[in-house]
């Protein structure tokens, strides 16, 4: 559809069919609505340049300055010519391999804009807006010819006011809350701001796949403005000549944001894996002995315990800090363990009883011996691979490990991203990539306060490997006690979910070293039945409530069963649940786990079990940095 000029004053509806022509006025104006008409995007071409305003309800969110990027020496989209523009609408429901609903809504509004720059005469460019109820997002395409690096993006995102966002540097660093303006260097995304009561934002970007990380600043010469830092140049060509999708999720609490997370996925291309039935979700215990008895010993007790899958961590194929360790070898490094370690033997006794095997190797190892290890461990029957401190930021590595998750796609191998990377949605286009981390997980013992910051927080990205800890020292010192665990572990979603992090069973060596030095014991008199039961994947997902860095409680669905996992911080306070969510004319059991204040210090995990019906609401009281974890199912 050509596009033609009119005046700001006209706003075009959902299904414009023509732009009208108005000599006078002095901007260019094209508007889609939401599906629902909840929000409302504007691109205005101004004498400033090209812009996109986002309303909601008829109050500005944010002005998007568009378009401008350092190309060699020159910028682009100084002067942009709007040549043509295309307004369509999408609507459909797809379903994940795996995932916290097992179905999705994919609803937008898009325009297409084609574009012209007196510097590059003779190419166009293209800039894509899609709006969804849940938000607004927009990337850019790049003439085919086009061979410039790319220096900088100067694409900004201005606001009304100075807001509250909560930030942190770096993917596994601490949050902070603090207004834009005080943004110290960069922060990590999603941001997250509070613009009013009933109005949260989250900025991010989607299918990172080949180019430089994005991350968001302060501009210095313009308040309230949050700005785009590239971590390095890009080769446009390596890129595919097309940028990340950058975006703004809009919802009335932090809630929603977590609860349609799901916008994220949307923005990535679909499933691109033929034959899925060997990506399977799963609960894994880590296996820290390096040792033969203490990989029979995890093995017996997840086969016991209903989790599927162990990893053996870093050592069992010699330092992973050294370049000449050999990752098509099981030579246990020595500092980590006196072995001996019979991996082929594991595996086959893995197999006998259900039990995958997931291994661990360094991105020193990956990066010189990727091609050959990956067939390799397929031929052993390994199940999957732990990529850890691997390189990211650049374009360049990047690219690269985006390749190694395709790679391993390859070979039937699915993948847990370890350290720095956080997610932008590419687990849909291969759901090998099961999860990362890119967290602060329990491994930093982090506070409740701060795991009630990631859930409204990193959690909108998706899928994080947090460590869950049950049985060490640090739970009731520093995490809130094992009903927050438990919680948590509802919470916080991955559909590979490790557990007891710091434990090892009671068959498996008592003094033997190993990753992380894990030395608590996991006894059978212990009340596991919680963790035994524990889905890691979801038919459907609410968030109940929740104030980020005080509260939250959600409820999960798997098949007839719902979990349901209420955290409370610094404050303690009464959760009242309605159970309206419940199937109608239903009878249920409860099963409830948590503890008195009188029991944080023991650590001790009292249990419940009461009749609900839909029409009750279930009232807990929670003792400060603790929990609640509840399981409902059907009384038949």
């Amino acid at each position: 559809m050509s596009q033609r000029n009119f005046c700001y004053c006209l706003i075009s509806s959902l299904f414009l069919s023509s732009l009208v022509f108005l000599s006078a006025c002095s901007e260019q104006v094209i508007s889609i609505e939401s599906p629902s008409g909840i929000l409302e995007a504007i691109v205005l071409k101004t004498e400033e340049g090209l812009q996109l305003a986002l309303n909601q309800k008829g109050q500005r969110v944010s002005t998007i300055n568009l378009g401008k990027f350092v190309l060699g020496k020159d910028t682009l989209g100084l002067a942009y010519k709007i040549i043509d523009s295309e307004i369509n609408n999408k609507e459909e429901q797809w379903t994940p391999i795996y995932g916290e609903r097992n179905s999705i809504p994919n609803h937008y509004s898009v325009v297409q804009l084609t574009l012209e720059d007196p510097l590059y005469a003779d190419l166009s460019f293209q800039l894509e807006c899609r709006l969804y109820d849940e938000g607004l997002a927009f990337r850019y395409h790049f003439a085919p010819s086009l061979t410039d690096t790319l220096w900088e993006e100067l694409t900004n995102f201005a606001f009304e006011q100075d807001h509250m966002a909560w930030v942190t540097e770096r993917a596994q660093g601490a949050y902070q809350e603090m207004p834009i303006s005080s943004i110290p260097s960069v922060a990590e995304r999603p941001l997250v701001i509070n613009q009013n009561d009933s109005l949260f934002l989250a900025i991010g970007e989607a299918a990172l796949v080949d180019f430089a990380r994005m991350k968001l600043a302060s501009q210095v010469e313009k308040s309230n403005t949050l700005c785009v830092k590239l971590e390095g140049p890009v080769n446009l060509q390596l890129a595919r000549h097309q940028t990340p999708w950058r975006y703004i999720m809009v919802a009335e609490s932090p809630g929603q944001l977590l609860e349609n997370n799901y916008f994220v996925l949307n923005l990535n291309e679909p499933n691109q894996i033929q034959d899925t039935s060997w990506i399977k979700p799963g609960k894994v215990i880590r296996e820290v002995t390096l040792t033969t008895q203490g990989g029979i010993a995890c093995i017996d007790f997840a086969a016991q315990h209903n989790l599927q899958y162990v990893e053996f961590d870093a050592g069992w194929y010699g330092n992973e800090y050294d370049d000449s360790s050999d990752a098509t070898t099981v030579t246990v490094d020595p500092k980590r363990s006196p072995g001996p370690l019979d991996l082929p033997y594991i595996i086959d006794y893995a197999n006998s009883k259900g039990i995958g095997i997931l291994l661990y190797v360094n991105r020193r190892a990956l990066e010189q011996q990727l091609d050959e290890v990956l067939p390799l461990f397929r031929s052993w029957g390994i199940k999957g691979v732990k990529y850890g401190f691997v390189r990211i930021g650049s374009q360049e590595w990047t690219a690269w490990l985006h390749e190694a998750v395709r790679k391993a796609a390859d070979h039937q191998l699915m993948v847990d991203i370890h350290d720095d990377y956080r997610p932008t949605g590419y687990s849909r286009t291969y759901p090998n990539l099961m999860t990362q981390e890119g967290i602060r997980g329990d491994e930093e013992s982090p506070s409740t306060e701060h795991s009630l910051i990631t859930g409204f927080t990193r959690m909108i990205a998706g899928a994080g490997d947090n460590t869950n800890c049950y049985l060490a020292s640090r739970v009731p010192e520093k995490m809130g006690g094992k009903a927050a665990q438990m919680a948590k572990a509802i919470l916080l979603y991955s559909p590979w979910q490790f557990i007891y992090w710091y434990d090892r069973p009671e068959a498996s060596p008592h003094k033997k070293g190993g990753a992380g030095s894990a030395q608590s014991i996991i006894r059978l008199e212990e009340n596991l039945d919680f963790y035994d039961q524990l889905p890691t994947v979801w038919d459907n997902t609410k968030v109940l409530e929740g104030k980020i860095s005080e509260y939250a409680t959600i409820a999960r669905q798997h098949r007839d069963t719902w979990y349901i996992g209420s955290l409370a911080a610094k404050t303690a306070r009464a959760v009242n649940i309605p159970l309206s969510f419940l199937d109608k004319d239903q009878e249920y059991q409860a099963k409830v786990y948590f503890q008195e204040e009188a029991d944080l210090s023991s650590n001790e995990i009292q249990t419940e079990e009461i009749s609900v019906t839909p029409d009750m609401v279930l009232s807990r009281s929670i003792p400060a940095n603790s929990g609640v974890a509840i399981v409902i199912r059907r009384g038949d």
